[in-house]
């Protein structure tokens, strides 16, 4: 009896694994979309302060936002004024599916941190067809409505043309073209260097997915819709 029960305990485990890894990122997933479409990220949800990634995958914990944070300017006039389509009005600190904590804008889709970026100071290293793919989170004042992220840890910087983009503890923030849908997140984990961002400006290492490559920037895409459906991903370095 000893020796089934333990098997049983031992099969019992190993479903369980299976279940946690499939609920994070299945043998044979769907590319399109890693998040759950009938899941959008909510609203709804107050984020919490602490961060539940590991502590090296943190951004520095002494490491303080400063609203006024910018890279060198490289542009001598000032940039135009952003379009309500194009700037970053609201974050949301909220909850989607298999992720848990992100940090969405106005529309709901995610936001993201970069590897290569600055932080102390902050600084934006994602230029040219990086920020085709990876659009930054743009602003005309750097006040947006805030939800479940502290004001203290909001800030900007100025991009080599001269926008705003807003940050998150130093963290610029953008956004990813492969998203097709509010609460998509497929742009985790892309070329190890791009993560879901929570509202304490940490990492969320939740749910890591294989390496994998982004889409192409949409103007040497020849397929308009190959963005949604996934595709192979392309060979750049962002």
């Amino acid at each position: 009896m000893v020796p089934e029960k333990r098997k049983l305990m031992v099969v019992g485990a190993a479903i369980a694994a299976a279940f946690a890894l499939s609920a994070c990122a299945p043998a044979g997933y769907n590319a399109a979309d890693y998040g759950n479409a009938t899941e959008p990220a909510s609203d709804n949800v107050a984020a919490t302060a602490g961060a539940t990634a590991a502590p090296d995958a943190t951004s520095a914990p002494d490491a303080e936002a400063d609203p006024n944070a910018t890279a060198p300017p490289a542009a001598a006039n000032a940039a135009p004024k952003l379009s309500a389509a194009e700037s970053t009005d609201k974050l949301t600190g909220s909850k989607v599916a298999r992720m848990g904590k992100v940090v969405v804008n106005e529309k709901g889709f995610v936001l993201y941190r970069f590897d290569k970026d600055g932080s102390k100071p902050a600084k934006s290293n994602c230029v040219g067809d990086c920020a085709e793919v990876w659009p930054p989170a743009l602003t005309n004042d750097g006040k947006p409505a805030l939800k479940g992220v502290a004001s203290s840890l909001v800030g900007t910087v100025t991009r080599a043309d001269g926008s705003k983009q807003l940050t998150l503890k130093g963290w610029p923030l953008y956004t990813y073209v492969g998203d097709s849908k509010p609460g998509s997140w497929r742009g985790q984990n892309v070329n190890g260097s791009w993560f879901v961002i929570q509202p304490d400006g940490a990492k969320n290492l939740t749910c890591l997915p294989k390496v994998s490559k982004p889409v192409a920037p949409p103007a040497a895409d020849s397929d308009a819709d190959s963005g949604d459906a996934g595709g192979t991903g392309s060979d750049y370095s962002y």
